[in-house]
């Protein structure tokens, strides 16, 4: 919508020019700016009714919040984005009516569902709790035409279609992960991740932080995890890590777009980066020099020896103690290395040294092939042809009380390629295009699995061939809404020729935001 008349300047100098008995001849005829319509959002909203005239952004909007510190950090928010698009002041206000209003208090809207309410003398968002607000906000964005997302001043005009929009999230869990172990992205490139992710509405950032490839996160108690594990990257690059600050920093950021950061440690497996960094985890004493290739399934912690449970203590400890979401990840994927026997071993210690203290376990679906803690999440990664041996015991654990989120990598691994040209990813789990990895449905992709074992979404993001934001916005866009999509709508929302329109809607958005995105043929895209 990047109509830019204005109404009321233009009926006044035609009024001015009839009363003067003047004609205008040769004039352009007037066409009426149109608001984008309600239901034309990602993720589909549960409900969206349209009604009424249109709510107007101007000079005299003001952003109303009630005493809530929730309520005002929203709004700071919201100011923050409309501000340099609009040239508006926008003040922030506890007092009167009217503008667009934040409003904690809504009744039967959960902990992150939303009402949004816009008409002619303004524009209401209610919810239960802040995260409700910032997700109605994330819809706000999406009605108004893509130049708000613009960091200098545009034309307008700013129409917010009239109407109702009620919106209740699925799944609790919809997740994006970012690999930062096999290239290093900096505090302020995931920062950025963050900042897209929030757009649609995902409320989970996986950071698998250790690898064969590199150690990303500061231990105090193991320092040579990081100043020599995280050294490296894929390719012989200088790597990198967190400090806990940095690590801190990330967690706030992401708390401030109402995302909970789910850090990992792969292990037993994809442990290189750490065997090199201390002898002593190794069975036989020898350290092997650092990795910066693509292989897996060639590492282990030794089961068998005490200092390894010291070690994953220390370092489920520490890095318990600054993460205040709820889960731990612990891998346990690609463990080729590992006997089935040492596995279950391990994963038998090491479950519990997780709620010790305080978090719920996470790991990669390989977790079914031992027992799952009370409460742990298994992440599964197979695809739509893994046997139905591995896909049975996966079920099996559902339906004894292990919640269950999907991440079939040949549906939502971002970093599997769109086409056999796609330059940047991989293709070990096939061609992945806009709509394989939108059409279908997780409440019933795994056979035997209750739909109440389903917990959510996520789509992972490898790194082994994505070195800076304009590749991670390359590999995830156009496909990580139709993820988000997954996560939040419900399933009666979900149709392919109906979601590539409202997709191909979000292109001069992501223009506005600096975001590259791949032009999928299967996708009705604006002309440039």
């Amino acid at each position: 919508m990047r109509q830019h008349h204005r109404t009321p300047r233009l009926l006044g100098t035609l009024l001015l020019v009839a009363a003067a008995g003047l004609s205008l001849v040769g004039a352009a005829p007037h066409t009426r700016a149109a608001a984008v319509p309600l239901g034309r959002v990602v993720p589909a909203p549960v409900s969206a009714v349209p009604g009424g005239a249109p709510y107007r952004i101007t000079a005299g909007t003001r952003i109303r919040v009630d005493g809530s510190p929730g309520a005002r950090a929203v709004g700071a928010y919201l100011a923050g984005i409309l501000r340099p698009s609009t040239g508006y002041r926008l003040p922030v206000d506890p007092h009167g009516a009217g503008g667009i209003s934040l409003r904690l208090g809504g009744k039967g809207l959960g902990d992150e569902g939303y009402r949004l309410h816009s008409g002619a003398s303004g524009v209401t968002i209610t919810a239960g709790r802040p995260a409700g607000l910032f997700h109605g906000v994330q819809t706000l964005r999406q009605l108004l035409p893509a130049a708000v997302e613009k960091k200098s001043v545009q034309r307008g005009p700013w129409l917010i279609a009239g109407g109702t929009v009620e919106d209740t999230p699925r799944y609790a869990y919809r997740g994006a992960m970012l690999d930062v172990s096999r290239h290093f992205f900096t505090v302020a490139q995931v920062e950025r991740y963050i900042d897209e992710l929030a757009l649609y509405k995902v409320n989970k950032l996986h950071l698998h932080l250790s690898d064969d490839q590199g150690w990303r996160i500061a231990v105090d108690s193991w320092p040579k995890l990081a100043a020599h594990g995280g050294s490296t990257e894929v390719g012989g690059g200088h790597g990198g890590f967190y400090t806990e600050a940095d690590y801190r920093a990330i967690v706030r950021y992401a708390a401030s777009r109402y995302l909970e950061v789910v850090p990992e440690i792969d292990m037993p497996g994809h442990t290189n980066a750490a065997l090199s960094s201390y002898a002593g985890l190794n069975c036989d004493g020898v350290a092997p020099p650092l990795y910066t290739g693509t292989d897996v399934g060639f590492s282990s912690l030794c089961v068998g020896k005490p200092v390894t449970y010291t070690f994953v203590e220390d370092v489920v400890r520490e890095l318990a103690a600054i993460t205040p979401g709820a889960y731990l990840h612990i891998g346990g994927d690609e463990a080729h290395s590992t006997s089935h026997a040492d596995y279950v071993t391990f994963m038998d210690k090491v479950q519990p040294i997780v709620t010790k203290y305080g978090k719920k376990v996470m790991g990669w679906h390989q977790l079914t092939g031992a027992t799952p803690a009370k409460g742990a999440l298994a992440q599964y990664w197979g695809l739509d042809d893994t046997s139905a041996e591995e896909k049975a015991q996966v079920a099996a654990a559902a339906r004894n009380g292990t919640g269950l989120v999907l991440s079939p990598a040949d549906r939502l691994y971002l970093d599997m390629k769109y086409t056999a040209d796609t330059p940047l990813g991989q293709d070990w789990a096939g061609l992945v295009e806009v709509r394989r990895a939108y059409d279908w449905d997780p409440g019933n992709y795994l056979p035997g699995v209750p739909a109440s074992a389903v917990k959510g979404v996520e789509a992972p993001l490898w790194t082994e061939t994505i070195r800076n934001s304009a590749d991670i916005d390359v590999m995830a866009f156009p496909r990580l809404p139709g993820a988000a999509e997954l996560g939040w709508s419900p399933a009666s929302t979900h149709d392919w020729d109906t979601y590539k329109v409202r997709l191909a809607a979000q292109a001069p958005r992501w223009d506005a935001l600096g975001i590259a995105y791949y032009r999928s043929p299967q996708v009705p895209w604006p002309a440039s």
